[in-house]
């Protein structure tokens, strides 16, 4: 399918929900039931190893892109969920349990092509954009959850595929003090006894680092295993007076818990931001109704 009979399939009149792989579909709450739900092209329609870039259908797995990115030794900061789709991770905004070493999700997108409420194909950003005023519309994208445009097509960074990669697991290991003796751990993972960390890049800076984290650190086969009730966003610093059953991302605050975890209370001028953006960008709310952007 290409990004014209991809817009003519959303239309501009009835209420439309954009499906991915469904990893993530409970966020943001049930979507209206008298939505129609539509998926976007799939497929790597251009790779440019020299420029770190990939041009790719929305719909596209990250695993079927991770996989024509590693022929050249590259890959893309996207969590590979199974099944999950680029733009379904974009949409969601949630980044994986490398987010400490690679960045958000929302620094991946280069640019995008979507579908707006009007049923018309939309360009937002570029490889390089300078001088720009008003909306950054790829940033707006990213964690909107197709409310304000359904993602298309879209450009994303590569980088270089790391030559080794390690995970260790020390019990009773302080997370604070570990993460301070790193230089640049991908992921740093605390239940509230052990402590994860994943390490990356050449072999001889990944023994050199492992050193750093002392005896009490044993390599093991991965992280521990996530919950999946719900995740929270705390203060990195804030990690520390955890209670309950969690696995915490030091250093980047996120935490994961077996319980669900209620909505996160939104003060009256993010709400009223949230409800002018919405208007500019889909006046009827016929785009992933039902939605509550996080």
């Amino acid at each position: 399918m290409d990004l014209a009979a991809f817009a003519e399939e959303v239309g501009a009149k009835d209420p439309v929900v954009p499906v991915g792989g469904r990893t993530q579909w409970t966020v943001g709450g049930p979507a209206a039931a008298d939505g129609r739900e539509v998926r976007a092209p799939s497929g790597v329609v251009e790779f440019t190893p020299a420029e770190m870039t990939a041009r790719v259908g929305a719909g596209t797995t990250v695993t079927e892109l991770d996989a024509a990115l590693a022929e050249a030794g590259q890959t893309v900061a996207l969590p590979a969920w199974p099944d999950a789709t680029v733009g379904g991770v974009l949409s969601v905004g949630h980044s994986g349990l490398r987010r400490l070493g690679w960045g958000p999700v929302r620094n991946t997108l280069l640019e995008a092509r979507y579908v707006s409420a009007e049923g018309t194909v939309v360009k937002a950003g570029g490889p390089v954009v300078k001088n720009v005023t008003g909306y950054d519309l790829c940033r707006l994208l990213v964690g909107s959850l197709g409310t304000v445009g359904i993602l298309a097509e879209v450009v994303v960074r590569t980088r270089p595929l790391p030559a080794v990669s390690r995970w260790f697991a020390g019990p009773g290991a302080d997370p604070f003090a570990t993460r301070h003796a790193l230089h640049a751990p991908s992921s740093l993972l605390w239940d509230g006894t052990t402590v994860w960390v994943l390490l990356e890049g050449h072999g001889a800076d990944v023994d050199q680092e492992h050193a750093r984290m002392g005896a009490v650190f044993t390599e093991v086969d991965g992280p521990p295993p996530i919950p999946t009730g719900g995740r929270e966003s705390r203060r990195p610093s804030e990690l520390r007076d955890l209670d309950g059953v969690f696995v915490a991302e030091i250093g980047v605050g996120t935490v994961h818990r077996h319980e669900a975890v209620p909505p996160r209370e939104v003060t009256a001028s993010i709400a009223e931001l949230q409800r002018r953006v919405k208007a500019v960008f889909d006046p009827t709310g016929r785009l992933n109704p039902g939605r509550q952007v996080p």
